[in-house]
């Protein structure tokens, strides 16, 4: 732990941890607009959900062991180990020849992930005072912010094919520019972060780590894309999808039971159970859980709203986002500032969760009817209240415990969010799909539908009944290739008929987008109400946390860094 380091070589660190960080947070979004020329490159469409399910395990899995080894090895060593890890799996996974090549690079990029993305938080109480903390955790804030509107821009820029120093860009590059960040963060991080030895021997926690691994690694397979994922083995066998998904329950109950046994045990337990003693720990948890769920469910489905409904393009539904990661970035950043003058967090935790409650239930109201104005509206209050959230989740557990916990509290935080993220989107995906079914019943005998099914070029649709399809064919691409390609179909009749045809097929094209339309605003009416309640139940949690102030002075002199 360094409080005594010159401010020059502290802001330097901090600006490579800061880099490291957005390099992980990019890489999370990044990646999903690049992944359609991934798929077509490799001719490999059931790998799809492996390229982007094998970073996210193995993120989850790493975040709270290499918490814990922080603790025990030091920040700087970890951070080093991670950075390495993230450049090299980055270099590696644009240099993939095969699909399967890509997802092994992708799992061990995860791996670089986790280890930075659960040092980035921690670091900065090995280098501040609890009182300096805020206006740092405030930026690191808005660095996640700006990741989530940077990367698909970015990657759908690069994926696009762009010239850059004479090389014309393709979907590698979205990996590829990792690469020389991760060698200029790794370099100031080895020359200005300070090295420090503890005086206690090591002990790892390896039945431990290798349980929460089994555990956590299972529950993220169960609920993130378990049916596309487990494919070949569902249609080989009599094994339904429900019964699979109980069968991973039942091996997640047990690893965690024996966890929980083994972290009893143990001298040094990877996450200490004495940590649920504490009220206020399990409270953040809570909070962090419900508001990662919540916050992906505005995100990933805001997108999909401006896509489906405001017809846009990936593109312009990125840009759309931007009132929201404005009103995101400006809180975030004065709040911590606010938070470091006065050393109160609390109050700005009620005041960003309550107005991000009620933003989250005023997207319940957007319709196909509503303007753009009045959504930007909402999505910047709602920026701005989750804005104050973000980084005070993270400040509020740290202050809870001493810098010898400090990296396993703070990564348990990261954990909870994580895990709140994956399930919130598998089960905001499992409502949407419902509300579609409910919705879109009974397709396949839509005039528009019918026309397109008796078409030569049917077959480039795909399955008229799948609702994937039914929402494609809203797109406003899709929409203009089909009414091409219909046109060229009649051009030999005479001018009249054409123009009579054409008034027909437009109309009913009309028609079947009024229903996908409005089919899919009222499903993601109910994500967002889903959204609301558990946004409702974090608000809950928050007015029942008990204060403690933050410490201005240097907590104990536990090496940490």
């Amino acid at each position: 732990m360094q409080h005594h380091l010159p401010l020059k070589n502290k802001l330097i660190i901090m600006l490579s941890v800061m880099a490291s960080l957005f390099l992980v947070a990019l890489d999370q979004t990044i990646i999903s607009t690049a992944l359609g020329r991934i798929v077509e490159e490799f001719h490999s469409f059931s790998s799809l959900s492996w390229i982007v399910t094998a970073y996210l395990l193995t993120t989850t899995i790493t975040v709270p062991i290499a918490g814990k080894l922080s603790d025990i090895f030091g920040r700087r060593i970890m951070l080093l180990i991670g950075v390495a890890i993230f450049g090299a799996a980055s270099l590696m996974s644009g240099l993939s020849g095969t699909v399967e090549q890509l997802i092994l690079w992708r799992a061990i990029q995860g791996i670089g992930g986790g280890i930075i993305t659960a040092n980035a938080f921690t670091i900065i109480g090995d280098l501040f005072a609890a009182r300096e903390r805020g206006r740092w955790q405030g930026l690191f804030g808005a660095v996640f912010g700006l990741s989530s509107v940077i990367g698909p821009l970015l990657g759908g820029w690069l994926a696009d094919g762009q010239s850059v120093f004479g090389l014309t860009t393709d979907w590698r590059w979205t990996f590829y520019i990792n690469v020389p960040v991760a060698i200029v963060a790794f370099i100031v991080i080895a020359v200005f972060c300070p090295m420090l030895k503890h005086s206690k021997k090591p002990v790892i926690d390896y039945a431990g780590a290798a349980l929460l691994a089994l555990g956590l690694g299972t529950l993220v397979l169960a609920v993130d894309n378990t049916d596309k994922i487990f494919a070949q083995l569902l249609e080989s066998t009599d094994i339904s999808l429900l019964t699979l998904r109980l069968i991973m329950a039942a091996i997640v109950v047990a690893a965690t039971a024996a966890f929980i046994w083994v972290e009893r045990k143990v001298r040094e337990p990877i996450l200490p159970l004495r940590f649920f003693e504490n009220r206020n720990f399990v409270l953040i948890m809570g909070v962090a859980t419900l508001f990662g769920a919540a916050f992906m469910g505005s995100i990933l489905y805001l997108t999909q709203f401006n896509q489906q409904v405001f017809g846009a393009s990936p593109t312009e539904s990125g840009l759309m986002l931007l009132p929201m990661v404005a009103g995101l970035m400006i809180t975030s950043i004065i709040s911590g500032q606010i938070i470091s003058r006065t050393g109160r967090y609390k109050i700005f935790m009620q005041i960003g969760i309550v107005v991000g409650t009620v933003m989250v239930f005023a997207l319940s109201t957007l319709t196909p009817e509503s303007t753009y104005i009045y959504e930007a509206i909402i999505m910047t209050l709602l920026g701005a209240g989750l804005g104050v959230v973000m980084p005070v989740i993270n400040l509020a557990v740290q202050n809870e415990f001493t810098q010898q916990d400090l990296g396993v509290a703070t990564s348990s935080s990261q954990l909870f969010r994580s895990l709140g993220s994956t399930i919130g989107v598998a089960m905001f995906g499992a409502v949407l799909t419902a509300g579609l079914a409910t919705s879109l019943t009974n397709m396949e005998k839509d005039p528009y539908v019918q026309k397109l099914a008796q078409s030569d070029e049917a077959r480039q649709f795909g399955d008229l009944t799948n609702y994937d399809t039914l929402l494609n064919l809203n797109m406003p691409e899709t929409k203009q290739k089909v009414t091409v390609g219909f046109k060229e179909g009649i051009q030999d009749m005479p001018p009249a008929a054409q123009q009579e045809i054409m008034r027909e097929f437009t109309a009913e094209q009309a028609a079947y987008a009024h229903k996908v339309t409005h089919a899919f605003s009222d499903s993601l009416q109910r994500i967002f109400l889903v959204s609301s309640v558990l946004m409702l139940v974090a608000t809950v949690l928050v007015f029942m946390l008990k204060e403690k102030p933050l410490r201005a002075a240097s907590p104990d002199q536990t090496p940490g860094v």
